[in-house]
């Protein structure tokens, strides 16, 4: 290692006191204190291993020693799973950034060095630790990484390495804070989209002399909407406010890839907006002057969005929109009239004095119609909105029209044209009607559901 590197990495290391500092994981997005003493440590090994991206903006620091992970045979067979050395990865790094530079019609030169730090993984579901460190008017950056460790993790904490990158390029002492479904989409995207292999691993044997590696090949590449479409047909899509605030489940994909799914279309669809790169841009670029993303991001979407309410309603008509490619097979009857009836009732806690424990209950549209106030009441009603205007798709013949009905009677109260049934017209929908008239329209339509609901069968089977 050069003596200016050496250097000039001990300088790096001396700022971190003033470093901020984030956790980057399949886990949530979180801050982190990182000892400094321990990151000196591992940084200048006599005996690391050392690459660097073509670029240069990528230094990759490796311990000659490895994870005795790296030979179990789940890591050989499991495509998920990538082994990790500091030649392949600095290019993986590489083609991983220019990938997002050109989702985001983003250039050079690039203002942030990123340093890579293998270390032996210590299990096969090891954290990924970013470490944001600001030096002389310049941001710097350190990913500890293991070295086995998934194809996704590994995706999304260079993903957002690189963002973050974009986004400090200007900032002052507040790092910015990248939205996970700004990662997450991007990284999905990314994965599905690839079908040359942008990550590269070490050859995992060799046969008659000659060495081989396994290189993974998304055939779904030419679709790469055809596992978003598989997966929101089975589960719906997460609302705009469901993305902001993901759990721990979701993140690492145990929701059955219904947030990674949701977050990759709606990436997409905010690219596919008129300059929609462009605006993604700004935003990054007004991230480190506030405190929460969402303020940067109305203010970069102004020009679509002036509230967060009118963001729920644009992804609504998106997600419908997209799901009427190929709604799949119809629900049976009993299973239509199960996800109608959940639709119409709302999850509430109810105490029946200050002190007492709440109990869980269900009440129907109307009760949220009388009693919440505005803001709730707009909120819970926009939700079912969109669940009607999905599940309309898939209904049994028996409750088409009543499904159909109940969306309409909700966007004449809200004052929305409600997108056009599948199966059923309907005249446009009016301006916005008084509470009194949708009150008992609501009454009706509830009448004239438990009459059909009651020639369903428990058992029937075919719609």
């Amino acid at each position: 290692m050069s003596g200016p590197l050496n250097r000039l990495i001990i300088q790096l290391l001396n700022g971190l006191k003033r470093s901020t500092i984030q956790r980057l994981s399949v886990l949530p997005f979180f801050l982190a204190l990182f000892p400094v003493a321990n990151v000196r440590g591992q940084m200048l090994l006599p005996d690391a291993v050392t690459a660097r991206s073509v670029s240069g903006q990528f230094v990759v620091f490796g311990e000659r020693q490895v994870s005795p992970l790296t030979y179990q045979p789940v890591v050989f067979t499991n495509a998920d799973l990538v082994r990790l050395e500091p030649a392949l990865l600095a290019i993986s790094a590489e083609r991983i950034k220019n990938a997002v530079w050109r989702d985001l019609d983003a250039d050079g030169p690039w203002r942030g060095q990123i340093f890579l730090a293998l270390h032996p993984a210590q299990s096969l579901d090891e954290n990924v630790t970013i470490v944001s460190s600001r030096f002389e008017n310049a941001w710097t950056y350190r990913v500890e990484l293991p070295d086995v460790v998934s194809r996704i993790r590994l995706t999304r904490a260079i993903v957002g390495v690189v963002l973050l990158e974009l986004a400090n390029r200007n900032a002052g002492a507040h790092s910015a804070e990248i939205p996970a479904w700004l990662m997450d989409g991007l990284s999905q995207q990314l994965l599905v989209s690839s079908v040359s292999g942008v990550i590269l691993s070490p050859p995992n044997k060799a046969v008659d002399g000659l060495l081989e590696r396994r290189l993974v090949i998304n055939e779904s590449g030419l679709d790469p909407f055809a596992g978003v479409l598989r997966v929101l047909q089975q589960q719906p899509p997460l609302t705009f406010e469901q993305l902001n605030w993901p759990t721990a489940v979701q993140l690492s994909g145990g929701d059955g890839g219904v947030y990674r799914a949701s977050a990759q279309l709606f990436v997409s669809d905010l690219l596919n907006l008129d300059n929609g790169p462009a605006k993604l841009r700004v935003m990054l670029e007004m991230l480190p002057r506030y405190y929460n993303w969402q303020t940067a991001f109305l203010k970069a979407f102004s020009a679509n969005f002036s509230r967060p309410l009118d963001v729920e309603k644009w992804w609504a008509l998106q997600t419908v929109s997209f799901l009427a490619r190929d709604a799949g097979p119809a629900w049976t009857p009993a299973a239509s009239r199960d996800r109608l009836n959940e639709i119409l009732s709302v999850p509430v806690e109810m105490r029946s004095a200050s002190n007492s424990l709440p109990v869980h209950a269900d009440i129907s549209l109307q009760v949220v119609i009388r009693s919440f106030d505005a803001t709730r009441r707009s909120a819970v009603l926009q939700t079912k909105l969109r669940d009607l205007e999905l599940a309309q798709l898939r209904m049994a013949p028996q409750l088409v029209v009543l499904c159909a009905d109940y969306l309409h009677a909700l966007a004449d109260y809200l004052g929305q044209n409600a997108a056009p049934p599948r199966r059923v017209k309907h005249p446009p929908v009016s301006v916005k009607g008084d509470m009194t008239a949708v009150l008992k329209k609501l009454d009706e339509l509830d009448a004239r559901r438990r009459t059909i609901e009651s020639a369903i069968k428990p058992d029937a089977d075919t719609p």
